[in-house]
Order: C-alpha cells, then sequence, then structure tokens
C-alpha cells in the first residue's frame, strides 16, 4: 500500500504556459497564426506553451497585446487555483433591497473555470430584468428550491416549482419575477460557452 502523497501544484511557469495554450485554442489559432500576429518564433510559441522556456517581459508584453490582456490580467489567471471548499460564511452576498433580491456566490468564479453555481432569493412580487445577456449564449441552469419563480427567456414564460429545473442558453433579455404567495429560494448554475 502507498503512503500518502502530497502533490505540489505546478509552478506559475508551468501554469502559464498552459494558459497560453489555452488561449490560442480558444480563438482557434494555429502557432503560425499566433506567431504573425505577435512577432514570436513559431518555435518560440511552441517551446513556451510546452513550459520548456521562460517568456520575456518582451514577449509576454507581444503576447497579451494579441490576447488583449494586461499583463497583471494575465498573471492572475495563472494564480494558484481557487479553494475546492468554500465555507458558507466566505461565500459574498449580494443584496438588492430595492428589487427584494438577494444573490450569494456559491461558487465564486475563477478566471480559469467556466462554470460557477449562485443561489438567489426573490421576495413575492419581487422581480428582476436582464435587458441582455452577460456573454452571449451563456448557459443556465435554475433549480428550484422553494417557491415559484416564472423566468422569460425570449419571450416565453417558464413557470419553474420546487424541484424543477430550467436549463436554457441566454442570448438575449431574461426577467426573474416571484408570482408569490412565498418568496422563491433557487440555485443557478453559470457555464461560460
Amino acid at each position: 500500500m502507498r503512503g500518502t502523497e502530497e502533490v505540489e501544484p505546478a509552478s506559475v511557469d508551468a501554469r502559464l504556459a498552459a494558459r497560453l495554450g489555452e488561449l490560442r485554442a480558444e480563438r482557434g489559432w494555429p502557432l503560425d497564426e499566433l506567431s504573425r500576429r505577435s512577432g514570436v518564433s513559431r518555435s518560440t510559441l511552441s517551446r513556451l506553451e510546452r513550459g520548456e522556456l521562460s517568456p520575456t517581459a518582451a514577449q509576454l508584453g507581444r503576447l497579451c497585446t494579441v490576447f488583449q490582456r494586461t499583463m497583471s490580467r494575465l498573471l492572475m489567471e495563472v494564480e494558484t487555483e481557487p479553494p475546492q471548499l468554500v465555507p458558507v460564511e466566505r461565500q459574498p452576498v449580494w443584496r438588492d433591497e430595492a428589487s427584494g433580491f438577494v444573490r450569494r456566490s456559491v461558487s465564486p468564479p475563477h478566471t480559469g473555470l467556466r462554470a460557477e453555481i449562485i443561489e438567489g432569493t426573490l421576495d413575492p412580487g419581487a422581480g428582476i430584468a436582464y435587458e441582455h445577456a452577460p456573454v452571449p449564449g451563456l448557459e443556465q441552469h435554475v433549480w428550484v428550491l422553494e417557491g415559484t419563480v416564472e423566468i422569460t427567456v425570449e419571450n416565453t414564460v417558464h413557470t419553474v416549482r420546487p424541484g424543477d429545473c430550467l436549463r436554457f442558453r441566454l442570448n438575449g433579455p431574461s426577467h426573474f419575477r416571484c408570482p408569490g404567495p412565498d418568496p422563491v429560494r433557487y440555485a443557478v448554475m453559470i457555464v461560460l460557452p
């Protein structure tokens, strides 16, 4: 039986190498295209993405320009992973007293991850409207825990009751309304496209 071994987290250079590869892949660019756009040779880019070479400040600056990021943002994206456990007392809560809406970030967003979970509560008669999708094609799964909520997506009203789950891709306006008589509490899983 093997003993328990603690795995050392990947170095900043290794995480940076992986992130640079992800950014290029997100755009669907081959190495030649990134080389053309950045002025960094294809072979250097390949070695950077494999973690065989650390970028110079000048190379990193060129890549940040191409990927439309500040260097501080890129470096923030490769900081250590978020904690796996987020205790309830550390989950940020935002309240909009005027609308009767409370939003808890159950799993706060992290730049390296695509999904997050929030908990929402609406008072009876309260509603919140969003004019646009924050990110076109954003996937949402809304699971009602208590009460009832009416969710309007693309001009279709869905009545979602306890235990029900509504799934949709958001490309336009949406509206959440609690018809009452009790408050509604629901979980939303948000997945970036």
